[in-house]
């Protein structure tokens, strides 16, 4: 292992994960390259939607890296944001259709003898 003690421990990690795996890490990078390849969305949209997944997994290193990321593609703060609301309306819009399970189990408790 070389030296790292100037890496960001982010860095520093991901390079250890490297040295202790080299073969899933190269094959990892690989597919993250073909995921954000232009392709029928081009890497523009693709990293817009990674900020959006990223708030909802709540991943701060994927917020941070897909946002730099977007931004380098041309992608706008504006774009960001709105992907962002999108992201909370979808996890919000989850919460309320399971009311649906809860609604559910009390009739269920309800329907007891």
């Amino acid at each position: 292992m070389s030296d790292r003690a100037d890496l960001p421990p982010h860095k520093a990690f991901a390079a250890q994960r490297c040295d202790l795996t080299p073969e899933a890490c190269t094959a990892f990078e690989a597919f993250q390259g073909a995921v954000f390849a232009d392709g029928a969305l081009d890497r523009k949209t693709k990293q817009i939607i990674a900020v959006a997944v990223a708030h909802v997994t709540q991943c701060q290193q994927c917020i941070r890296s897909h946002t730099k990321a977007a931004i380098r593609v041309g992608a706008t703060s504006q774009e960001l944001m709105e992907a962002v609301w999108v992201a909370a309306e979808m996890r919000a819009g989850a919460a309320y259709a399971h009311s649906n399970f809860l609604l559910a189990a009390i009739q269920e408790a309800n329907d007891r003898p």
